[in-house]
């Protein structure tokens, strides 16, 4: 009978994702088997502290629920494999995950089994395992000591604010300090005074060539108008029958460079500007664009790592980049030395800037394997690094005082003169404004004035990519931080969204004042932006975790024993809500719940009924005609108009109805809200009115 033959053992090869998994192993080969974590699978226990405070805040680690057939996968494949790597992704928590998998598995975290790369595409691959090393403690060490810290923050205020204030709220480093930022903007707002000031406009031409120029000053001196007096006062030095002259012309030229590639954080802002991606959709879509997308001979990863805080950028990239500018749009859009943008001062510079893999996968090469959303985002992530590495626009500016008694008015002109970046992306979108030819000894005629009355505005709302900016800017958590903080304030109910404004609720408002009052630390911006940067010394091997999370909870426990005394219960009273309730008769309130606001009958909990608050939009139902349509929440935040006889009525529209019909076919017309204002349009078809906005 002849010997079967041994069956070759293949090389175990474990990452977080089963996307990811695939791509790998198809670039690895027949040696290799790949399979997935599918992230961490042990973790501190959700139903006590974990944290061991006399003994050097030993963590309590145990397999997170749901993850034991996982876990007997990775055990089952280990034992039959030649070798196993751990692949999981190139950062703290993913050095985590392979030191917890390890463990796990019985492996020897000294042994040269780690394997990083920044890039899932067939050579990043390749070389990254040509070069495997152990596990780096370091980097271990200052994810557990943010793990550590955070869950004795969290387990210690949480319990006080439930105690206090009521059941299911939370409390965190950084969640409280994006919470604080929200509210201290929201009191420079109503704290604002608003200052009055004017500005006068005139219309001038040169030979029937006309333009337009601003008051600058009396005298050669910049001159402010505080008030109609100071404008009449300008306008009476006027005579409207003689010529204004051109008493000075300043021609130069000047370049715009391009801005630096992607960060985690300059994505998330640009992100939301540009395409209105929330940060938790976006860092959804740049997860798949990294780990793989099929083009249709197999997955690719389009992007590099997507969680950085750099903006450097690998030599191989750029000289490629640099190949396809010149291919694509000539030599003299292509940079001639090489872009090197400087990172922040906090930037741990540990991956690379967000890139496409390959400047030759244009967006529209590859449109047709990408959904919308990928493609938009992909589209800007490579438009951003292809502009990078370009050449400056370049402007011919102009600028002209135009002056009669005294009074002088100036005018600025640019015209495009090469397109340089511009003509990839450009991220300010500058208009030209041409001027006529204007010499110095000039007469030109004024044909109108134009006087208006201003008021200075207060500080814009956050929006989720300005909350970024300001995290970020104050050196407050990390990449990986940004969207799940801004998450949890808004699951929470700290905060709402009033469009992409972001608004404190009041118990948000309780919760800051709590948390300022008794625990000023963990509001206080610079000691948190402090606690980032011994983080970041830990992971350096310049610093011991426990002795930095010793440095940071004493003073916090000492905190915590006073506040327990001290603070009082905080009542949140119901307000009367007016009218009675339709199963018992008593009088309905309005309660705050996780959620926000809603109606509840005043006898609960032996009365269960509640409602939630509508806004009523002033317009009868274009269906039934019979309800009212109000203002609602789909599941994801988002607004829509609905029948206020829902269910016996299932009228919807992502857009407010106003009332009227379409004169072309009879269909209930819409307002719409636009970059360009208010507009009303008929959702059949080709009928819009502009509308003013005021």
């Amino acid at each position: 009978m002849p010997a079967t033959k041994k069956k070759k053992k293949k090389n175990l090869v474990i990452v977080e994702s089963p996307h990811k998994a695939k791509t790998i192993e198809k670039y690895l080969g027949s040696n290799y088997h790949v399979i997935a974590s599918k992230g961490h699978i042990r973790d501190l226990p959700k139903s006590q502290m974990g944290v061991n405070i006399d003994q050097d805040y030993e963590p309590k680690y145990i397999s997170i629920r749901g993850k034991g057939d996982t876990i007997k996968e990775l055990k089952k494949e280990a034992k039959k494999s030649k070798y196993v790597y751990l692949a999981s992704d190139p950062d703290r928590e993913g050095e985590a995950i392979a030191w917890h998998v390890a463990h796990a598995l019985g492996l020897d975290p000294k042994e040269n089994n780690r394997v990083a790369f920044n890039e899932i595409t067939k050579d990043a691959v390749k070389n990254a395992f040509k070069n495997p090393r152990s596990i780096d403690m370091d980097i271990v060490d200052a994810q557990q000591a943010r793990r550590v810290l955070d869950r004795l923050v969290g387990y210690s205020l949480s319990p006080i604010l439930w105690a206090k204030v009521k059941k299911g709220l939370s409390a965190g480093r950084v969640q409280s300090v994006a919470l604080k930022l929200v509210i201290d903007r929201e009191k420079e707002i109503k704290n604002f005074k608003p200052e009055e000031y004017w500005t006068i406009d005139a219309d001038f031409a040169k030979k029937r060539k006309k333009f337009t120029g601003s008051f600058y000053g009396l005298n050669g001196k910049k001159t402010d108008l505080p008030n109609n007096d100071a404008v009449k006062d300008v306008l009476a030095k006027i005579d409207k029958k003689k010529d204004f002259e051109i008493t000075k012309v300043v021609k130069k030229e000047r370049r715009r460079n391009p801005a630096a590639p992607f960060t985690t954080s300059t994505m998330q802002q640009e992100a939301n500007k540009r395409l209105g991606y929330r940060t938790r959709r976006t860092m959804r879509i740049a997860q798949s664009l990294y780990e793989g997308v099929n083009l249709g001979k197999g997955s690719v990863g389009l992007i590099t790592y997507m969680r950085t805080d750099s903006k450097r950028i690998a030599n191989v990239a750029r000289q490629e980049a640099s190949k396809f500018i010149h291919e694509e749009y000539g030599a003299s859009f292509a940079s001639m030395k090489p872009q090197n943008f400087k990172n922040d001062a906090e930037a741990q510079d540990a991956h690379e800037a967000i890139r496409p893999t390959s400047a030759f996968r244009t967006p529209e090469s590859i449109k047709q394997y990408l959904t919308p959303e990928e493609y938009r985002l992909y589209n800007l992530i490579w438009s951003r690094f292809i502009a990078s590495q370009m050449t400056p626009a370049v402007y011919d500016t102009v600028r002209a005082d135009i002056e009669q008694n005294g009074v002088t008015f100036r005018t600025n002109g640019s015209k495009l003169k090469f397109a340089g970046f511009t003509k990839v992306y450009d991220n300010e979108k500058e208009k030209s404004k041409e001027l006529p030819d204007l010499e110095e000894g000039d007469k030109v005629k004024l044909s109108k004035t134009d006087d208006r009355q201003h008021f200075t505005q207060p500080p814009a709302r956050y929006t989720e990519a300005s909350l970024v900016h300001a995290l970020e800017a104050n050196g407050v958590g990390r990449p990986s931080t940004y969207a799940p903080t801004i998450d949890t304030i808004q699951r929470r109910y700290y905060v709402k969204l009033e469009g992409r404004a972001i608004v404190p609720t009041e118990l948000g408002e309780i919760v800051d004042q709590l948390i300022e009052e008794f625990f000023p630390d963990i509001v206080n911006v610079d000691f948190t932006a402090q606690l980032e940067d011994d983080l970041d010394h830990v992971e350096e091997g310049q610093k011991n975790w426990v002795k930095v999370v010793d440095e940071y909870y004493k003073p916090f426990s000492h905190e915590l024993e006073k506040a327990d005394e001290q603070i009082e219960k905080v009542q949140i009273k119901d307000e009367p809500a007016g009218f009675n309730c339709d199963i018992c008769g008593a009088p309905m309130v309005i309660k705050m719940g996780r959620y926000g606001k809603f109606y509840a009958c005043s006898r609960f909990p032996d009365c269960r009924n509640t409602k939630p608050i509508v806004k009523k939009v002033g317009v009868k139902c274009p269906k039934c005609g019979k309800g009212e349509v109000v203002e609602k929440k789909s599941k994801k935040n988002r607004k829509f108009y609905g029948c206020s006889r829902y269910p016996e009525c299932d009228f919807v529209s992502w857009d407010q109805p106003i009332g009227r019909n379409c004169p072309n076919d009879g269909h209930f017309l819409v307002q719409k809200k636009t970059k360009k204002g208010l507009v009303v349009l008929c959702p059949n078809g080709d009928y819009r009115e502009d509308q003013d906005e005021n």
